[in-house]
């Protein structure tokens, strides 16, 4: 099932990989396993492998080019973010998004890709410090030599994704989007398809706290990301999980598992919408492919907004100091 992100983007398989967890931020993943998830998402028809230059600095690049070895590349999108910097103990220290950042960013993805073009290149985040039409310029420039063939954002608000539209057609904007985040209905939304811009959505499962597959008692291994995610704290944790047995009820009435449903109602929100799901085994990914095939009634689209109106998630979706880099958030 494809979806076509935005007027001028390709098309995408509705259901697409999201493959920053199979490079430790959710803590020690298989190598093994993530490769043999990759090859089972491409043979299940997923076309979209979304990554980041700096996940697992470089790592997750390096293993999405051993995966794609023996695999055509021209059936493949590579979705790139860059801009992320990090020291070589991991800790953030913002963001570079400045032209020649940019074309440096992309000869190593070249690289570490072992290809000679990027799908859809896109700043993981608005350089505060570099007006958008810059940074937009770079990639176009890039666009031109053959190097990228389509420009992505990331967490942006409308007016960046204006301004950034008018140097350059824009496929899609990647951004968080699930039944516990829906900040972007309000206005990033509408202005996308006012834009004719698609939306890349990840989250959708929340980092796997509205997956079905979470508990309370649940331990965090080192360098998991969500031990500091504030939804996974304390009382948060507890008043999030009830929003998920509320989910778990629907769920078994229609004979499918929590994480279907919430895919599943991610990609009835709109025909330019795809699904990044961020599977790092064949069972997840399994599971979540299943959602493809569950059209959601009317009656049972407002039973989960029932179960999960607007804005009942407790807690922020990052902590305060990573929202404050949001262009999104303000």
């Amino acid at each position: 099932m494809a979806r076509k992100l935005g007027t001028n983007g390709p098309d995408a398989s509705a259901i697409s990989l999201g493959c920053m967890g199979m490079s430790g931020i959710y803590g020690p993943s298989d190598e093994a396993e993530s490769i043999a998830t990759i090859h089972a998402a491409l043979d299940a028809g997923i076309n979209l492998l979304d990554t980041g230059d700096f996940y697992g600095m470089g790592h997750n690049e390096l293993l999405i080019a051993r995966a794609l070895a023996d695999r055509g590349r021209e059936d493949v999108l590579i979705s790139v973010k860059f801009g992320a910097q990090r020291g070589p103990d991991g800790v953030p220290l913002g963001f570079d998004a400045r032209p020649a950042a940019v074309k440096t960013a992309i000869a190593y993805s070249l690289q570490r890709l072992r290809t000679d073009h990027i799908d859809i290149y896109r700043p993981a985040r608005l350089d505060p410090n570099v007006p958008i039409e810059e940074t937009i310029g770079a990639i176009a420039e890039l666009v031109q030599a053959g190097y990228v063939r389509w420009i992505g954002l990331s967490e942006v608000g409308p007016e960046t994704i204006r301004r950034a539209a008018a140097v350059h057609p824009i496929s899609d904007l990647q951004i968080e989007y699930s039944l516990i985040s829906r900040g972007l209905e309000r206005e990033i939304l509408p202005a996308c398809r006012e834009l004719g811009i698609g939306i890349t959505a990840y989250g959708v499962l929340s980092r796997g706290l509205i997956s079905g597959h979470w508990s309370a008692d649940r331990t965090f291994a080192g360098g998991d990301f969500r031990s500091r995610a504030p939804r996974f704290q304390a009382e948060n944790l507890e008043r999030n999980l009830s929003l998920v047995d509320a989910l778990r009820a629907i769920a078994e009435a229609r004979g499918a598992t929590v994480a279907q449903i919430a895919i599943a109602w991610v990609l009835s929100r709109g025909e330019d919408i795809v699904a990044l799901v961020g599977a790092r085994t064949r069972e997840r990914l399994t599971e979540a492919l299943g959602a493809a095939e569950l059209e959601l009634t009317d009656q049972e689209l407002d039973r989960i907004e029932e179960a999960v109106p607007p804005d009942a998630a407790a807690g922020g979706r990052y902590p305060e100091a990573q929202l404050a880099h949001l262009d999104s958030e303000r």
